[in-house]
C-alpha cells in the first residue's frame, strides 16, 4: 500500500506542519509582510513627491528669467528617483542607491527654494504657495513612512535573531532587512545666505 519511504515523508510532513509555527515561520512571514506594507508606503509618498515636482516647475519656469540651470537639475533628479523601482523591499545595496536617488532630488529641490526666496512676484502667487505647501506636507510623510518602515524593520529583524526562530529564518532564506539613516551631515542644519 504505502512504501516506507512515502510514510516517512508524511511523518515529516507532519512534524514540520507542527513545528514550523513554533519556530517562528508564520511570524517571520507575518513581520515581512508588514515590511513590504511599509515599504510600499515609503515609495508611496516619494511617489507624490515626484509627481509634484513637474507642477512646481512649470509654474516657476512662468517667472521670467529664472535660473534654468536650477530648474534642469530639479528635472534631472527626479529623472534619476523616477528610474529606480523594486518589486520587494529592498536590500541594503538597493536602499542605499534609492536614498542617493531621494538625496539627490531632496538637494536640488531644497536649491530651487532658495533660488526662489530672490523672486518675491513668485513666492506671492497662490499656485506656487499651494505647491509649495503640499511639497512640505509631503515631506513630512516620508518622514512618517521611512519612521513607520525602520518600526516594522526592527520588529521583523528582532524576531529573525531570536532562538529557535533564528534557526528558521536560516533554513527558509530569511535575510535581515537595511533601515533607512539618516544622510551623513544631516545633524547639522544647512547655513541660509540670501547676500
Amino acid at each position: 500500500m504505502f512504501s516506507r519511504l512515502a510514510i516517512r515523508r508524511l511523518a515529516l510532513a507532519g512534524v514540520l506542519v507542527v513545528a514550523l509555527p513554533g519556530c517562528g515561520y508564520n511570524r517571520l512571514v507575518a513581520l515581512q509582510e508588514a515590511v513590504e506594507g511599509a515599504w510600499s508606503q515609503v515609495e508611496n509618498v516619494y511617489q507624490r513627491r515626484a509627481d509634484l515636482i513637474p507642477n512646481l516647475v512649470a509654474t516657476v519656469k512662468g517667472a521670467a528669467d529664472f535660473e534654468k540651470e536650477t530648474l534642469t537639475q530639479v528635472i534631472e533628479a527626479r529623472s534619476k528617483v523616477s528610474q529606480i523601482n523594486f518589486e520587494n523591499a529592498p536590500t541594503a545595496e538597493q536602499l542605499q542607491e534609492f536614498q542617493q536617488a531621494q538625496d539627490g532630488l531632496s538637494s536640488a529641490l531644497s536649491r530651487l527654494l532658495v533660488v526662489v526666496e530672490r523672486y518675491p512676484e513668485l513666492r506671492a502667487t497662490d499656485a506656487f504657495r499651494d505647491l509649495q505647501a503640499q511639497l512640505e506636507g509631503t515631506e513630512n510623510r516620508i518622514t512618517v513612512e521611512r519612521g513607520r518602515f525602520n518600526e516594522a524593520t526592527r520588529d521583523f529583524n528582532t524576531v529573525r535573531r531570536q532562538f529557535p526562530t533564528i534557526i528558521t529564518s536560516k533554513i527558509f532564506g530569511f535575510e535581515e532587512k537595511p533601515y533607512f539613516e539618516a544622510v551623513e551631515g544631516a545633524e547639522t542644519p544647512p547655513v541660509v545666505d540670501f547676500q
